[in-house]
């Protein structure tokens, strides 16, 4: 394990510790700690508090995840034995890690989480930001005997899993835009992306991206949409991030196990209860096309379904937004 994480686990509880303290933990003197500390800025983006006379704390403390206490919580929810959990400090994307593994034959639901990304991409590439030890940046891997193309629905059953999560935790306004935006008060929440591989018959692979955000402070002024976390939504339940990943892998596996039994036409009533755009004036558009009309919901193939121009249509790609009135 490196240093400096070593010492950011050390300070995560937001207190002093000693210079001597810290230096005793990695067997170096007390410039050689501050030299970690300022690794710990540069590298990882935390603020570390210097005073004279009591030590070193970060300005903010962290709820670190463990991998043990995931676990733990995934037996005591009912998954025995639960899946494997693989926790990094920092990596390029989870996403992209699991996609990896997968190709080596690594296990139908393996889970990863990372503290931070680099390379972290929501829908249509954008850049999702994920400073260290602040949200959820997570994945899983599904596998399938179905052909890729059957089991594209996933994309918006996935979605409704993160809303279970939210329902559970007392946050009743958050939304979805389709096709799997989850937003509160018309701000991006949390993010999808699904990623399919397989042969065109079968069988796929399927890794799920979750981006959540708790508590983005002032990382999010690097966001270029309207966003939100729930560190601003009132009456949200007490959580910690390993009790919220071990409780989104178990509805994650709900509607992967609920979409095999009943396809998404088992989804369609709760998603157009989750939508915040139906029966609103929407537009869709694309890279060439834009088009207006009244979003009518999903039809069974997850398609969005506008009506336009005295006829309803089925889109199955490109960015919804509420049309100004």
């Amino acid at each position: 394990m490196a240093e400096e994480i070593l010492l950011i686990k050390k300070m995560a509880d937001g207190r002093f510790h000693s210079g001597q303290e810290l230096g005793e933990i990695l067997g170096i003197s007390r410039a050689g700690v501050w030299k970690k500390l300022q690794k710990i800025k540069d590298k990882y983006g935390l603020q570390v508090d210097a005073v004279k006379g009591r030590g070193y704390r970060l300005q903010e403390s962290l709820d670190l995840l463990n991998r043990n206490s995931i676990e733990k919580l995934l037996i005591e929810l009912g998954m025995d034995p639960p899946p494997a959990v693989e926790l990094h400090t920092t990596i390029d994307s989870t996403n992209a890690w699991l996609m990896q593994q997968a190709a080596l034959g690594i296990k139908s639901g393996t889970v990863c989480l990372a503290e931070q990304q680099s390379g972290g991409k929501g829908r249509h590439g954008r850049h999702w930001v994920s400073p260290f030890g602040r949200n959820l940046y997570y994945s899983m891997l599904l596998r399938f005997d179905l052909a890729p193309a059957q089991v594209a629905g996933l994309s918006l059953t996935s979605a409704i899993a993160v809303l279970r999560l939210l329902r559970q935790m007392n946050c009743h306004q958050a939304g979805l835009k389709w096709p799997n935006d989850v937003l509160w008060q018309g701000r991006k929440l949390a993010g999808l992306l699904l990623q399919v591989s397989g042969e065109s018959s079968g069988p796929s692979q399927v890794v799920i991206g979750v981006g959540l955000n708790l508590g983005m402070g002032e990382y999010g002024e690097a966001i270029d949409q309207p966003w939100a976390d729930l560190s601003q939504i009132p009456q949200i339940e007490p959580y910690n991030r390993n009790e919220l990943a071990a409780r989104l892998t178990m509805h994650l596996r709900d509607v992967a196990e609920q979409y095999l039994q009943q396809g998404l036409t088992g989804f369609t009533d709760e998603w157009h209860e989750y939508d915040l755009y139906l029966g609103k004036p929407v537009v869709i558009s694309s890279a060439s096309n834009r088009h207006s009309g009244i979003h009518m919901g999903i039809d069974e193939t997850g398609g969005i379904r506008i009506e336009t121009e005295g006829e309803v249509r089925t889109f199955h790609a490109g960015e919804v937004s509420l049309r100004a009135t």
